[in-house]
């Protein structure tokens, strides 16, 4: 493939490699679409688990864990691009607030299982993808591309909005 299709040709920066790597897996138009439509889901119900994760009184509030989790992500992101872990930030302050009226409304139980289910249809969508691209998911490779998944999304977004990275 030449390089005005893969954006990631010839990669130099561990980004460019990371994403590469990632892409080079995700080829397939129908499994990039479940990406978009599973991915975001699966990071929310991530955030929910933590959220729930009871937290001393002398530490902090409901969601102190997972916000310690969506740090140290984006302190691994930070390192690999400023301007993608911005976009992070803002999808996490998203998830958070949104979580966080959940965990009110629904209390952490339902808000539990809820995730639980979420996570497994999305895994589902996620695993359906990855049948029809006919390769195994990335993070099967390596762990680290549960990370990347989710900064992937974000890197196409910013070059459909003629964004850099």
């Amino acid at each position: 493939m030449n390089t005005a299709q893969d954006p990631y040709q010839d990669a130099r920066r561990p980004l460019d490699r990371l994403l590469g790597n990632y892409s080079g897996d995700h080829r397939h138009p129908t499994n990039q679409m479940i990406h978009w439509i599973c991915v975001p889901p699966i990071v929310w119900t991530l955030v929910a688990a933590l959220w729930v994760i009871p937290v001393p009184p002398w530490l902090g509030r409901p969601g102190f864990w997972a916000g310690a989790a969506m740090v140290a992500a984006l302190f691994y992101y930070l390192k690999l691009s400023r301007q993608l872990a911005l976009g992070v930030f803002v999808a996490f302050a998203v998830l958070a607030f949104l979580t966080d009226h959940l965990y009110r409304e629904l209390g952490p139980r339902t808000l539990l299982w809820t995730a639980v289910a979420v996570f497994v249809l999305a895994w589902i969508g996620q695993f359906i993808g990855h049948h029809i691209e006919g390769r195994r998911p990335s993070f099967l490779t390596d762990l680290t591309y549960l990370l990347i998944g989710p900064l992937w999304l974000m890197a196409k977004l910013y070059r459909r909005m003629g964004w850099s990275y």
